[in-house]
């Protein structure tokens, strides 16, 4: 992963916790965690303290400087309120999570803030744009691009040369064959098996997948 700063996590839920666990695999610090819920100040994940809101200039005048970011949420508008508000106030974008038990190729190309948890392979020639979450053990094949905000379940198989658009939410074991366009907004039921192309915004299931 090649991070030199500590990394402060903006969100403490599940994906938080996947995250903090991702940056120890590398032996990267994270100073803390940052969230909107106040219950949770104060309290720790791991020995790791949720210091309080991210919207507290105490904390967030840290980011760049001293410490990296990781926003680490599966709502996709709250991860756009965060990363434009970094965006403004910091004027940085944040690091990628990547477990170190992962396959990825040397000729991958990787956009920013991406979870990849354990297992993960991207292979040669493959896209991926920002802010994506890709579970436990999921599988892309050579010269896929897969765009932004898009969340992929764990143990999933994408095939050579497909294209997965922004927004796009692919549950759990599912096989998308290979040339297969999956268009923004889609969800993809668990455990489908996509073998032709997704209009945007369609809901599809089952074994060939089909629109409900």
């Amino acid at each position: 992963m090649n991070l030199l700063n500590p990394v402060i996590i903006v969100g403490a839920d599940t994906i938080g916790k996947i995250a903090l666990e991702i940056f120890k695999s590398n032996d990267v610090v994270v100073y803390g965690f940052l969230d909107e819920d106040k219950n949770k100040y104060d309290k720790e994940i791991d020995h790791i303290a949720i210091f309080g809101s991210p919207d507290d200039d105490g904390f967030l005048k840290l980011i760049g400087k001293k410490c990296d970011v990781f926003v680490a949420s599966d709502d996709s508008k709250y991860k756009y309120k965060m990363i434009e508000m970094l965006n403004d106030r910091r004027k940085v974008m944040p690091v990628n999570a990547i477990h170190s038990n992962n396959h990825l190729s040397s000729t991958l190309s990787l956009g920013f803030g991406n979870l990849l948890n354990n297992g993960v392979s991207l292979g040669t020639f493959v896209i991926v744009g920002n802010h994506n979450i890709f579970h436990t053990n999921t599988i892309v094949e050579a010269e896929t691009t897969i765009g932004s905000f898009v969340q992929i379940g764990a143990g999933t198989i994408i095939g050579t040369n497909a294209i997965i658009e922004d927004n796009v939410f692919i549950g759990s074991g599912v096989t998308i064959v290979a040339g297969v366009k999956i268009g923004a907004g889609a969800r993809i039921g668990a455990g489908s098996v996509v073998i032709e192309n997704v209009k945007p915004n369609a809901t599809v299931f089952g074994n060939p997948a089909k629109a409900m």
